[in-house]
Order: C-alpha cells, then sequence, then structure tokens
C-alpha cells in the first residue's frame, strides 16, 4: 500500500515538473513571453556559436543558482535574501566566465563582457527569488533548466536567421553556394545590426502568441 502511495506521488511530482518544463519553454518563455533577457539577445547572436555558449553559459548558471539558493532558503534571513542570491549568482556566473577564458578564449573574446552581465540578467534573478525560495531543491533545479532552454531556444534560433541572412554562414561554414552570389544575391547587412535582432525577436514574439491564441 505505502508503496503504491509513494508511486503515484513520484508520478504526480514527476507530472508537475514537466508541466512547469513545458510552460517555461512555451508560455513563459523568458524572452518571447516574459520580454527578459533581450539584451544578450542582441549582442551575442551575430553568430550561432557564441549564442550556443552564452546560452550553456546561462542555463548552467540559471540550473545551479536555483539550486543552491533553494537549498540554503531556510537559513537565509528575508532581509538579506536578494544579498545572498546576487552573491551566488555573482560566484557562479565568475566560475563560469573563467571555465570559458581557460578552454574557448577566443569565444570567451567574442563574448567579452556578456558573460559578466549574466549576474544582472532579469532571468536568473527572477527564478531565484520568485521559485528558488519557495519549492524544493530539485524542482528549482528543474524550473532553472527549463528556463535556460526557453531562454537558449529564442537566442539560437535568432543567431541561426542573423548569421545565415547577415554573412551567408552558419557555425562559421559558408553555406550560400557562391553561385548565388555570382547570380546577384546579396547578404542582408541590416541582420548584423541590432534592429535586426530586434526584428527577428519580434516575429518570434507575434509566432508565438499566435499559436497559443490557436
Amino acid at each position: 500500500m505505502n508503496g503504491a502511495i509513494v508511486k503515484s506521488w513520484n508520478y504526480v511530482r514527476r507530472s508537475r515538473s514537466y508541466k512547469e518544463i513545458a510552460k517555461a519553454l512555451w508560455e513563459a518563455n523568458p524572452i518571447s513571453r516574459q520580454i527578459l533577457g533581450i539584451c544578450s539577445a542582441l549582442a551575442v547572436t551575430v553568430q550561432m556559436k557564441t549564442a550556443i555558449v552564452m546560452s550553456i553559459a546561462l542555463t548552467c548558471v540559471v540550473a545551479f543558482s536555483n539550486l543552491i539558493v533553494s537549498m540554503l532558503r531556510a537559513q537565509i534571513p528575508r532581509n538579506i535574501r536578494i544579498i545572498v542570491q546576487v552573491v551566488v549568482i555573482a560566484t557562479l556566473v565568475i566560475l563560469a566566465d573563467e571555465l570559458l577564458k581557460a578552454f574557448m578564449y577566443d569565444i570567451s573574446k567574442q563574448l567579452t563582457v556578456f558573460v559578466g552581465l549574466i549576474i544582472t540578467n532579469c532571468i536568473v534573478l527572477g527564478r531565484a527569488e520568485a521559485y528558488a525560495m519557495n519549492n524544493t531543491p530539485f524542482r528549482s533545479f528543474v524550473d532553472g533548466i527549463a528556463n535556460g532552454v526557453g531562454y537558449s531556444s529564442i537566442l539560437i534560433g535568432v543567431a541561426f536567421i542573423r548569421e545565415l541572412l547577415g554573412s551567408g554562414r552558419l557555425l562559421g561554414y559558408q553555406v550560400i553556394p557562391q553561385a548565388f552570389y555570382n547570380a546577384g544575391y546579396e547578404n542582408m547587412g541590416l541582420m548584423l545590426l541590432a534592429p535586426g535582432a530586434f526584428i527577428i525577436i519580434g516575429l518570434f514574439v507575434w509566432l508565438e502568441n499566435t499559436l497559443l491564441k490557436k
């Protein structure tokens, strides 16, 4: 009897986790629905490789900051909780930045200050305050992964379009045949500028709103 109860509870817990993941990926996507993290979506999406690295870095930071804050939530005084959350996030961001400098120095130079600015990213601090302070470590970690993946999906999608249309490349490799250029095809310089990223993000927001209404 007890085994059946435990099994049923685990099923419910997993189901709730799946619903939260789906919500973060679609209904409450950090960029397209909550309009958070726009600065990095404009700055690091000229090339897919920088967008992918930034996505991995932010996903790791938001997941592990959620986990740590949730584990410490009972010991954190309410009046200094924001300070503690920022310290945890800053420590993880510094660790991520140093790892990038050690193993991916060229990409780290391209990202410049934007990895460090993860500390001020509303997604990371928002999930720590709104979710990790009120939920278990496991669910907080899953929530961090889900929001990181939701952020990454838009970031990589924007980078895919910008790099393809702006330079005819993907991940640094030429994909538009030279014959197209010889026939008069030209890259869209607008895609390499911030307004191009704004336009693409706006199209993602419109598409998601349209599909959700249906």
